[in-house]
């Protein structure tokens, strides 16, 4: 097949690095465009990227030597590309200002950052979940004004560790859910060595994750308003986040403790998360992990090390259900975060908006 030209804007920061890694061999899509700030345009990637070049892996061959774009000139960046993943590091204005410039520039958008998250009429996309809010593209192209452009995100890297394993089972009745997320120093865009202050230490603060642990899911659970005009909250259930940033460098476990309106049996759940089957597998999207959640038996796992590479990064791992003392149960999360949660989750937020049709390759 012809493959869809893609540009990656903040390709020099960690999850741009980890877009540029994903893509290299990608059976849909081919880099044709690397932008970042004006500090980085005009050098070729490979010294774009010295010194800071985060994986154990060397730069992409293809990527190496393209020249660096500024991703402030989105005409000339859009005019090389059938759309754009964005993984900045502005501020929220200022990312919302500039992802709506590249989706009013006809070129589809497909966001790493949260400034346009809660828009209504955005989809924050986690495919295996809420495939079904893609359609609510078609009134924010109204509003934007828009033929083929538009923006859609995906959410917190944390929230995709556990609202994964929840949703198979809704339909209890989900009605309380505490939770603590462990996350990696990655997820800081750091590394070892460029943070060496988290060796032997544990963070039990990280500026606003908390807030979106405990609204996205919302979002991700909610449905499209009768008139298709936005996405409508869930209800339920009532969350409550803690999130501590620790020394791992990949992976977010998180520990979590639910109650249910109709409490399920333990087999119950076992079943649920074993047959829980998605429109990712059945489109058998490139980066659609397959099982997309699996249960580990054994009481010391999941384990960060051991299990965050389970699917290439896109699977779920989950373990020790148990009965709890004040919720009904609890058990243990793990995602990669800056695969699942990150760059990989974009990737195959792309695939399904190209298999379903709403990007398209520019004529």
């Amino acid at each position: 097949m012809e493959k869809y030209r893609v540009g990656i804007i903040g390709a020099t920061g960690m999850v741009g690095q980890r877009f540029v890694s994903l893509l290299e061999n990608h059976p849909w899509f081919e880099i044709t465009v690397l932008a970042a700030s004006g500090r980085s345009a005009g050098k070729p990637y490979r010294e774009a990227v010295e010194g800071r070049w985060a994986f154990s892996w060397p730069v992409p061959e293809k990527a190496a030597d393209m020249v660096v774009m500024d991703a402030a000139d989105v005409k000339a960046v859009s005019e090389k590309c059938d759309f754009v993943f964005c993984a900045t590091a502005m501020d929220k204005k200022a990312t919302r200002e500039l992802e709506e410039s590249y989706a009013k520039a006809e070129t589809p958008v497909v966001s790493n950052n949260s400034a346009c998250r809660l828009l209504p009429d955005v989809p924050m996309l986690i495919p295996e979940i809420n495939a079904g809010h893609a359609p609510i593209i078609f009134a924010q192209r109204k509003r934007l004004g828009t033929k083929h452009g538009f923006i859609a995100v995906k959410p917190n890297c944390s929230i995709q560790s556990y609202v994964p394993a929840l949703t198979p089972l809704r339909d209890f009745g989900l009605k309380a859910v505490s939770v603590c997320t462990y996350q990696a120093i990655s997820g800081a865009g750091k590394t070892f060595e460029r943070w060496p202050e988290i060796l032997d230490n544990v963070i039990p603060y990280i500026g606003g994750e908390e807030e979106k642990s405990e609204q996205e899911p919302l979002k991700i659970w909610g449905e499209l308003s009768a008139d298709g005009s936005a996405i409508e909250l869930a209800k339920t259930p009532v969350i409550s986040a803690q999130c501590l940033r620790v020394p791992v460098a990949d992976g977010h476990m998180a520990a979590v403790s639910v109650s249910f309106e109709r409490k399920p049996s333990m087999e119950a759940i076992f079943e649920r998360w074993k047959n829980y089957h998605t429109l990712a597998q059945q489109l058998a999207l490139p980066s659609a992990p397959t099982p997309f959640i699996r249960y580990m038996e054994e009481p010391d796992r999941p384990q960060t090390r051991l299990d965050r590479d389970f699917e290439r990064g896109m699977g779920i791992s989950v373990g020790r259900l148990r009965e709890d003392s004040i919720f009904d149960y609890k058990f243990v999360c793990l995602s990669h975060n800056t695969l699942r949660g990150a760059a990989g989750g974009g990737v195959l937020s792309a695939e399904l908006l190209c298999a379903q049709g709403y990007i398209q390759r520019k004529e």
